[in-house]
């Protein structure tokens, strides 16, 4: 049976189930400790006892993926609010036909052949 190693355990009260920041040893070496706030973990309880978790951990994971991708979504959004600047200030350039988007395509693959020939190139 692996150790199971304990720095921080909140007591439950009245029919709370506890939670507590016990983990596998393995764990342990690149684990962090994180404090919520009470309000947080009754969240955390409510959501245990309704049956959306089943553990505390994966209540932290779906909070962790929901902020990743949050953040992912922001970057995405961050990109299109600096190419529609770009557009503003007239520095890209507006596709609307299928013959301009064949020109830009040989014009990328154009750019990046010579990017790469440059790369490969002894200085």
């Amino acid at each position: 049976m692996e150790r199971t190693e304990c720095r921080y355990r909140r007591r439950a009260q009245g029919n709370e189930p506890s939670l507590d920041t016990c983990v596998p040893a393995s764990y342990a070496k690149g684990r962090m400790e994180v404090y919520l706030t009470p309000d947080q973990e009754a969240f955390i309880r409510r959501a245990i006892q309704t049956g959306r978790f089943h553990r505390q951990e994966e209540a932290v994971q779906e909070a962790m993926s929901l902020w990743e991708e949050r953040e992912r979504r922001l970057k995405i959004l961050l990109a299109v609010d600096q190419a529609e600047a770009s557009l503003a200030r007239a520095g890209g350039r507006r596709i609307t036909t299928h013959e301009e988007v064949t020109q830009l395509a040989a014009d990328i693959k154009r750019r990046g052949m010579e990017r790469l020939a440059d790369e490969q190139t002894p200085r």
